[in-house]
């Protein structure tokens, strides 16, 4: 569990230890993570790890997926939840969130996949805001395809980040949130995906909590964190079933 030192990640830490898994919990701060783990144990759940990781770093990628590989740990859900959202828009606004918010989960997953058993799960904790209607038509196309491969997405997404670099995002079809084309390139990770890992019955599914009162989603937010924290356990105890899609609540939401 990736950002499990607050918000969202530690509610749905709380729940899957509170109905008896092992939880790994990730933060990059090992005191905060540290806290967080404690206070779940307090509540006499299940049991909880800590491991520190940043996952816009990939060293510290490596190091954990070999730490836990060595061990034999196998890892049933990997729930990637950490996420960044910047103010301002810039080139290293861009670059940032991109590689926390996309190339980070990707990365850990990928890392990831030899400690995950056949019939695992995977969530990615995604958002509306990268629904694929905040690109142009012709990067919705793309996006969209069915023939797009994962090499094809890293050149769409370092295509928004030269575009912006050369100042030209939004005559090239792109809007001006980082955030949101970070998760839409995330969704489009886990629809391309899917059908690879179906070979292991491998389910992975991109997940919209909704606008929640995190201190990223500010505190005007109409859902509680126990809401937003729902459908990401939803997707995260699914036995069967949805992969390849993008939820909110339990039900599927546009693309």
């Amino acid at each position: 569990m990736t950002g499990a030192n607050r918000g969202l990640g530690l509610e749905t830490a709380r729940g899957l230890a509170g109905q008896g898994w092992t939880v790994i919990l990730t933060a990059r701060d090992d005191a905060k993570a540290t806290a967080a783990a404690k206070a779940i144990s307090r509540e006499g759940a299940g049991r909880v790890e800590v491991r520190r990781l940043d996952v816009a770093d990939e060293g510290s990628i490596a190091s954990v997926a070999r730490s836990l590989r060595d061990a034999g740990t196998k890892v049933d859900v990997l729930v990637n939840n950490a996420g960044i959202t910047m103010d301002g828009f810039d080139l290293e606004v861009a670059r940032r969130t991109i590689d926390t918010n996309f190339y980070g989960p990707v990365r850990l997953t990928e890392a990831m996949l030899a400690s995950i058993p056949d019939g695992g799960t995977i969530v990615m904790v995604s958002s509306g805001a990268g629904e694929l209607s905040i690109l142009s038509k012709e990067l919705r196309a793309r996006f969209s395809d069915p023939r797009l491969t994962q090499r094809g997405l890293l050149d769409l997404v370092e295509g928004f980040v030269d575009a912006v670099r050369r100042g030209r995002h939004s005559q090239d079809g792109w809007p001006t949130s980082a955030y949101g084309v970070s998760k839409a390139a995330l969704n489009a990770y886990v629809r391309i995906t899917a059908p690879r890992l179906a070979a292991r019955s491998i389910r992975i599914n991109a997940v919209c909590p909704g606008w929640v009162r995190t201190d990223m989603g500010g505190p005007g937010a109409p859902r509680t964190v126990r809401q937003g924290a729902e459908s990401i356990l939803w997707a995260a105890l699914l036995e069967d079933g949805e992969t390849g899609g993008f939820f909110r609540d339990g039900k599927p939401i546009p693309w």
